[in-house]
């Protein structure tokens, strides 16, 4: 992270000040509007967010237990140095320098008190500000989406967290520490800008979802490990490894998988291919019989097919739209 926004960020805030010097207890009235006789059961968005904005980011307070409370929104928490404690939906969680943590808004989180070395950053979030990031997701099946899609309903149902061990990828890094500087710096009008910032952030997260650690249990575990396994696999993965790997019965997998989700495997593995074709498209010089092969498929004139069945037109003709589009031939 950069020298400067770090020892910002570390500098002692007047709320901290306030805990060295006194009781060190959460100032509840800093947190919500609650009359629950001292404690605090829900922090809300509107003591934490300026009128209209859809999100904001806060340094952690330090020095202080937070006992078991809710958010009304969802969370985002960044560790730029040391490590916080931190006990979620009953798990045991450890979040260490470079490393990002998502609670939607029914996750219970207790945070045990951190020193003057533990920094950490709140990115405060309202759902809404989430539909750019969805629009830039593929619209296939993935765990990190599916978590965002949750978040989005009045129950937020799913996953209650997700811990991304990520400390050594630099894009990540780079993406965070890019919007904590624009929201700590309060730069005018990037509402936008932070919504395609924080989309970059989640693309980047969903290529390791292998160092992502969750509460999902059950059903919502197995839907997760379906989903994992078809982000890292989608090349060349077999229903019948997963069922290997998961330690269940080939047919009752695919049952329940139809079950779960309203989608087959393979239609699950097909969309995750065409979509990564359709980047890859956009996105690089490949030919697209090097695109075909590169998302799994050897027989191109099945890939053409299915591409064209998905999309409406050939391979080709997508990647001209494409183009024509970026070089405003759309307008």
């Amino acid at each position: 992270m950069d020298r400067a926004l770090y020892e910002e960020l570390k500098k002692i805030t007047p709320e901290e000040e306030k805990l060295l010097r006194g009781k060190p207890e959460v100032d509840r009235e800093l947190y919500t509007s609650e009359d629950t006789g001292g404690e605090i059961r829900m922090v809300e968005a509107r003591r934490l967010l300026d009128s209209g904005k859809l999100i904001e980011v806060r340094k952690h307070t330090r020095f202080v237990h937070f006992p078991k409370h809710t958010h009304d929104y969802v969370e985002m928490i960044y560790m730029c140095s040391g490590a916080t404690r931190q006990r979620i939906n009953g798990h045991d969680v450890t979040l260490e320098a470079g490393e990002l943590l998502l609670l939607n808004q029914q996750a219970e989180q207790e945070i045990l008190p951190a020193g003057a070395d533990d920094v950490a950053v709140n990115f405060i979030i309202l759902p809404e500000f989430f539909d750019q990031v969805l629009r830039m997701m593929a619209d296939e099946p993935n765990a990190l989406r599916e978590f965002v899609v949750n978040c989005l309903r009045s129950d937020a149902g799913g996953a209650g967290y997700m811990h991304f061990r990520v400390a050594d990828v630099l894009p990540v890094q780079n993406l965070v520490e890019n919007l904590i500087w624009t929201l700590h710096n309060r730069q005018p009008n990037k509402r936008s800008t932070n919504q395609i910032t924080m989309g970059l952030l989640f693309l980047q997260l969903m290529n390791h979802m292998d160092r992502m650690e969750t509460d999902a249990v059950g059903e919502q575990q197995l839907v997760l490990s379906v989903l994992r396994y078809v982000e890292e696999h989608y090349r060349d993965g077999e229903l019948s490894e997963l069922a290997q790997i998961l330690h269940y019965d080939l047919s009752w997998l695919s049952r329940e998988i139809r079950r779960q989700t309203g989608r087959t495997y393979t239609e699950l593995l097909q969309e995750k291919r065409l979509n990564q074709a359709a980047y890859l498209l956009t996105h690089t010089s490949m030919s697209v019989l090097d695109v075909g092969l590169a998302v799994g498929y050897e027989n191109q004139s099945y890939f053409h097919r299915i591409f064209q069945k998905q999309y409406q037109v050939t391979p080709r003709k997508y990647r001209l739209e494409k183009m024509e589009e970026k070089n405003g031939g759309g307008e």
